[in-house]
């Protein structure tokens, strides 16, 4: 058995031009959750995050020449990104035909196969990656490898491509170590100026969700997986670190690393009542002061207003919330698989926050461009926006991503127009409605987002008691100038903001 060396990199990228390079330097949970789990079990591991180094790509290739890896991963959830994590796949085996090369999270998991055909992938991790990706390392240490022995992964065997049998969920996430921050450029995470300030930092209790939305990758990649009559059965599942746990990590971020606004990236932050109740009082008997965000279902939102907890969460730190809306009628919602509650719950969870915690910016969520679409149905979403009175409405055009349903319906009935990855930003539309273009579903997005955001609306936000909101108004101020000057250097409608809804390639990205 030799000793391996393992490089985990998550590559220069492309971001959003609504935020600044500095937004768009969030950590990402999943590096120093691996990280982790690989010390933990002996093996030497190094993190490259190029964002928040603005490291670009011939200076990555340089680390890479520098660290002399055995094993290279690199994992993506969003399929945005999959070509960017390929790249270093490539560079990697460039440098060293002889490197093991492996690929994780839900685009990866769920294009298996012909990523291992297409790409120079030797390995793919399905799923949840800690323990599957250990035990990976140690068996291609090995003389004489049995990768058949390992759960939850595909390789290629010869012209073969091999699964072998899904990996069990691990049970409790507490057995897991801490995330290995120590590995991570920490003081460059979280320095923008109104967004998620001061100090932002990703955190998550629990993964996965209990709801199986047509749309929604995520429950897929934590859902527990079973074989039933040779087919692989996928049945929501929802887990949480205990409170003590969560507080412990809360507790290293805020008084090691200075940070104190803590975002929440659980894919359904507040499914257990007891929970969210002892992890609020569990904050505001530590006496820290901090500020967090979530994403939030409005089922529970109400439940738990009913029960008290939301008034201890609010107390707790509570400042930003995201809620799925997605669609303006309940027949609407059920055509996209969320049966998990109806747009009336969504109005009463969002009465809730306007009138009781002015003090918590929300944001809600919704979809636009699904296959029954009009110019009409797309005018009634942002009526529906209005009527909620939210801070910031989020207009998404709707994106088939691999491993969903959605997915497996667009490619079945040839709806896709865009099958370039590149493109999967859940800004540009990338199929068409029945009745509307995807370029028409472009031009209404730029429509109603210019409608929502009126003067008042803005002067509204500038002029709120409450830091946070306050901040986040400015925030937007300072994006749409940065947009409005950016469009005049480059000699372009500097009205038509929708020109700006691509992603930017930041001046390092090549370097």
């Amino acid at each position: 058995m030799r000793k391996m060396k393992v490089l985990l990199v998550r590559s220069p990228r492309y971001y959003w031009p609504f935020i600044n390079e500095y937004d768009n330097f969030l950590l990402p949970q999943s590096l120093p959750c691996l990280a982790a789990a690989l010390r933990a079990s002996g093996i030497s591991v190094k993190v490259i995050d190029c964002m928040p180094m603005k490291m670009g790509w011939k200076s990555l290739e340089n680390q890479i020449k520098i660290e002399k890896p055995d094993v290279v991963g690199v994992g993506d959830s969003e399929s945005m990104y999959s070509n960017e994590a390929v790249r270093v796949l490539k560079i990697a085996r460039m440098l060293n035909p002889q490197v093991v090369t492996v690929a994780g999270g839900a685009h990866f998991s769920n294009l298996a196969h012909e990523s291992l055909k297409e790409f120079p992938i030797d390995f793919i991790v399905k799923g949840e990656g800690e323990i599957t990706f250990v035990e990976l390392v140690k068996e291609i240490s090995k003389l004489n490898p049995d990768f058949n022995s390992v759960n939850g992964i595909l390789f290629r065997q010869e012209d073969v491509i091999i699964e072998t049998a899904p990996r069990k969920l691990i049970e409790n996430l507490d057995d897991l170590p801490l995330p290995a921050y120590d590995l991570m450029p920490m003081d460059q995470y979280g320095r923008a100026k109104y967004l998620f300030s001061p100090g932002g930092i990703t955190i998550h209790h629990s993964r996965g969700c209990i709801s199986n939305c047509d749309f929604c990758v995520w429950w897929v990649q934590m859902a527990e997986k079973t074989i039933e009559n040779g087919e692989v059965k996928l049945t929501p599942r929802w887990r949480t670190k205990s409170v003590e746990r969560t507080i412990e990590e809360i507790e290293l971020l805020y008084y090691t690393y200075k940070k104190k606004f803590f975002i929440f990236v659980d894919d359904s932050w507040n499914i257990d009542p007891d929970w969210s109740n002892r992890f609020a009082e569990a904050i505001l008997e530590k006496k820290m002061k901090i500020n967090w965000f979530a994403f939030l279902r409005a089922d529970c939102i109400i439940r738990d207003e009913k029960l008290g907890v939301m008034e201890k969460l609010v107390r707790s730190g509570l400042r930003h919330i995201s809620v799925g809306g997605e669609r303006a009628e309940d027949d609407e919602l059920n055509e996209i698989g969320k049966k998990c509650y109806k747009i009336d719950m969504v109005k009463e969870a969002l009465d809730i926050f306007r009138k009781k915690y002015p003090q918590v910016f929300t944001q809600v969520t919704f979809i636009v461009g699904v296959r029954n679409e009009t110019k009409k149905t797309m005018m009634n979403q942002l009526a529906y926006a209005k009527s909620l009175k939210v801070d910031y409405p989020a207009f998404h055009p709707i994106t088939p991503v691999p491993g969903t349903k959605l997915w497996d319906q667009a490619k079945a009935e040839g709806w896709l127009e865009i099958t370039d990855f590149s493109y999967y930003d859940w800004s540009t539309p990338v199929m068409a409605s029945k009745d509307l273009s995807r370029d028409q579903i472009d031009d209404l997005l730029y429509t109603i987002n210019k409608s929502y955001a009126s003067f008042w609306w803005l002067l509204k936000g500038l002029c709120s008691l409450y830091p946070h909101k306050r901040n986040m108004y400015i925030w937007w101020v300072l994006v749409v100038f940065k947009m409005f000057w950016d469009s005049l250097k480059s000699w372009v409608n500097p009205f038509k903001f929708k020109e700006y809804i691509r992603i930017v390639k930041p001046k390092w990205y090549d370097d």
